[in-house]
């Protein structure tokens, strides 16, 4: 079997891509974000779609890597996932597919498929089942809302099994 179509050549080329074509495109990006000259936060990825607009945003198609500091420049936590998008006037990014968040100073990790991270609030959010590994053991819950570096937590629906210090040992 044979199937085709036809199309006249001025049809084809009234079609318009702009939409869909990003701005600008980059390879091994690095943004670093800093406040009062004191270094916060360092995204980074090895490919970043830009798209201006009313509403600009990047995607990160091929993944992402946030890296947040204290003030020695000691990475205290990151946030990793294999595809995100970064709406830079709303000030929030939506990570998904394996998306992991550590917390270098508890030794703290979160497995999520889907993670909410709002700049201007410093927090991060998910709807959808996640994983919390420790040295006391793993939770799971339905959701969770969390500081950005994953220090003070919410997990919805939380399951598992954790072990309790007593405060007298």
């Amino acid at each position: 079997m044979l199937f085709a179509c036809k199309n006249k050549l001025s049809d084809v080329t009234a079609i318009d891509f702009s939409d869909t074509l990003p701005d600008v495109s980059a390879r091994d990006i690095e943004f670093t974000f800093s406040d009062s000259a004191k270094i916060q936060l360092r995204l980074s990825g090895p490919l970043m779609h830009s798209y201006e607009g009313e509403e600009p945003y990047m995607v990160f198609p091929e993944g992402f890597r946030v890296e947040f500091f204290d003030s020695l420049l000691n990475i205290t936590a990151t946030i990793t996932g294999d595809y995100g998008i970064h709406y830079r006037e709303k000030k929030f990014m939506e990570a998904r597919q394996n998306v992991v968040v550590t917390n270098f100073e508890t030794g703290e990790r979160l497995d999520t498929e889907e993670l909410i991270w709002d700049l201007k609030l410093k927090k991060i959010y998910s709807n959808k089942f996640v994983k919390i590994t420790s040295e006391d053991g793993v939770l799971f819950g339905d959701g969770l809302e969390a500081e950005q570096d994953f220090s003070k937590r919410r997990i919805i629906n939380p399951t598992g099994e954790i072990e309790v210090k007593d405060d007298d040992e």
